[in-house]
């Protein structure tokens, strides 16, 4: 029988990473003195193997299709998307580059920056490029970045950081496809081809030199995304390869990715610096899809993707959605595309719109903190027996969590922080949403105490309120800040915009909290309408709808229904509820004011 102390060696070598086993008595270590050796049935997750791996298998697979910004046709093959993204890798290594700022839309150098800086051993720092100059200068400050690769279009938000700090290095991508047909021009290329032209000098080493395959410690930072920062600074969020690699490989799961008789089309529509573009740059090349990158939302142009190119997914918030339903090019799509949908909560009024033009709801909820999506909506059998709008209804609620994490929670929002306490799975008790598991974040990057207040009680917390259902999923009722308490009764704005959206000429609701002398608080609805009802719809004829008409209590219905041109809302979609607070205490401004009462 072996000693106390050796059996207590072996069962640590079974809890330590690889790279930890240090003991003699390791099988991986030779008894000479030398570092222990990786074991055979254990590898060190990162996502970038998948671009690799896509290459070896189908190197001439199309891998990106792109209208580039000068309306040049791009498609690049598996074997060029990767021969890019390495050459990017050698040439930041050869520049010794350790955090590199990322400002660009849906293009090729986006995506092939996610792979080649990640490869090269550095950090990506993904930024909006929708925020203002200060903002964009905040960030690429506070992440430290030593290099920013920037779209030409972008390049002046970098006005204010270039002049407090000359010494980071800018590399512009001018997205021309060249001047000819293939061609390569510019700064961003060039840097590309001095990094193959590197690697070729000091022993074509190839990806088996880079952090692709192998990585240190898959615990480590692989990219630091932004919240949005709506009513603070934005928080750098510190995402881990081994995070990254399981939100992908969940992400290829739940949204359906891997087509069984070919391969997906996945359509950009998200941002890619979103959350790292919910993850979905390792998921389409980890079954080697291929990438139609989109500079912007442009409506005419994705139906004609949809149309045209065999599109086979894409991912969008509501809003986007409900814009696209409402466009007039929409219409009954020959074959289903699977559109992975989050950012806000859907209404089950868009669900049925989407179903109806075979455009396959994939409902999923998350946050930054957890690269993206965490739960999905699983639709059920048994729902096709349930009346119509029930079964849409069911569709709309946040559902279960993700295949790589652990089940969500949803808790009791008075308790003593820190302290975790079950709401009831009875589809009534309100309480907030929190995350546990593989694909939670690892914590805010030089933010030790905003990490605690997220971690408290060992759960990631959402911030987000939603009710539990007995059979375990979640439906998110508002943000405790949202909740409107009228004459005493909790009125959820989300349900409430999800009601009015059934009116027949509204297109999209946001509802506020405002001051009553009787009640205390009462609803005020902002709405835009369809095309063509600008100017005959009023908000009185709304109001008057919800309390004759609509399925809404009448202690929900608003007094005010004020109608304008647009709602105010984040780059992920979602609506600026602290802007349409203002908006209420101030005055809409004029200028999107196109009707009302």
């Amino acid at each position: 029988m072996s000693s106390p102390p050796s059996r207590l060696r072996n069962i640590l070598s079974h809890l330590l990473l690889p790279q930890h086993h240090s003991s003699p008595d390791h099988p991986s270590h030779d008894g000479g003195g030398r570092p222990p050796q990786p074991l055979p049935h254990l590898a060190q997750l990162s996502p970038t193997f998948f671009l690799e791996r896509a290459a070896a298998i189908e190197p001439h697979a199309e891998a990106v299709y792109h209208l580039t910004a000068n309306g040049r046709v791009l498609r690049r093959s598996y074997m060029e998307l990767a021969d890019r993204a390495r050459g990017l890798a050698y040439y930041l290594r050869k520049k010794g580059r350790k955090r590199v700022g990322i400002l660009a839309p849906n293009t090729p150098a986006f995506l092939e920056s996610i792979y080649g800086v990640v490869a090269a051993g550095a950090v990506m720092v993904p930024v909006n490029y929708r925020l203002k100059q200060e903002d964009v200068a905040y960030i690429l400050a506070f992440a430290e970045v030593d290099a920013v690769i920037v779209d030409r279009e972008f390049e002046g938000l970098l006005e204010g950081f270039r002049g407090r700090y000359p010494e980071v290095e800018v590399i512009v991508d001018l997205d021309t496809g060249g001047a000819t047909e293939g061609a390569l021009c510019g700064p961003y290329d060039e840097a590309v081809l001095e990094g193959l032209k590197y690697d070729r000098e000091t022993g074509a080493k190839g990806w088996g030199d880079l952090v692709s395959r192998t990585v240190a410690d898959e615990d480590d930072m692989i990219a630091i995304p932004f919240t949005s920062g709506t009513t603070s600074k934005p928080k750098g969020v510190i995402y881990t390869h081994r995070g990254a690699y399981l939100a992908a490989l969940a992400n290829v799961v739940e949204s359906g990715l891997n087509v069984p008789d070919g391969r997906c089309k996945y359509l950009w529509t998200l941002p890619m610096f979103h959350a790292v573009g919910w993850t979905f740059p390792w998921s389409v090349c980890a079954v080697r899809g291929t990438h139609v990158c989109l500079r912007k939302i442009d409506y005419p142009l994705i139906w004609k993707l949809l149309k045209q190119e065999g599109i086979t997914h894409f991912n969008a918030a509501p809003t986007v959605n409900t814009l696209l339903c409402a466009h007039k090019d929409a219409e009954v799509l020959p074959r289903p595309v699977r559109v992975t949908v989050a950012a806000s909560p859907p209404t089950a009024h868009l669900f049925e719109q989407m179903m109806n033009l075979n455009l396959l709801p994939v409902h999923v909820y998350g946050m930054t903190e957890t690269y993206g999506p965490i739960t999905r909506g699983y639709v059920l059998p048994e729902w096709d027996a349930l009346p119509r709008h029930e079964k849409y209804a069911n569709m709309a609620r946040q559902g279960h969590g993700f295949l790589t994490s652990l089940p969500i929670r949803v808790i009791k929002p008075d308790e003593p922080e820190g302290v975790v306490v079950d709401v009831a799975k009875d589809g009534k008790e309100i309480g907030e949403i929190v995350f546990s598991g593989n694909i939670c974040c690892k914590g805010y990057y030089k933010d030790p105490e905003a990490t605690r207040k997220l971690f408290a009680g060992g759960v990631l917390h959402s911030g987000d309120l939603a009710v539990w259902h007995p059979g375990g999923s979640i439906q998110i009722q508002d943000r405790a800040k949202d909740i409107i308490i009228s004459g005493g009764e909790n009125i959820s704005s989300v349900a409430l915009e999800s009601m009015l959206v059934e009116h027949p000429d509204i297109l999209e609701a946001g509802v506020v909290a405002v001051p009553d002398s009787h009640w205390g608080e009462r609803p005020k609805a902002y709405l835009t309408v369809k095309e063509g009802k600008e100017d005959s719809l009023r908000g009185q004829d709304v109001i008057d709808w919800a309390k004759h008409q609509s399925a809404i209590s009448k202690f929900m219905v608003p007094r005010e229904a004020e109608i304008v041109r647009e709602l105010p809302k984040t780059s992920t979609g979602k609506i600026k509820k602290n802007v349409l607070r203002e908006w209420a205490k101030k005055g809409t401004p004029r200028e999107v004011k196109v009707g009302g009462e």
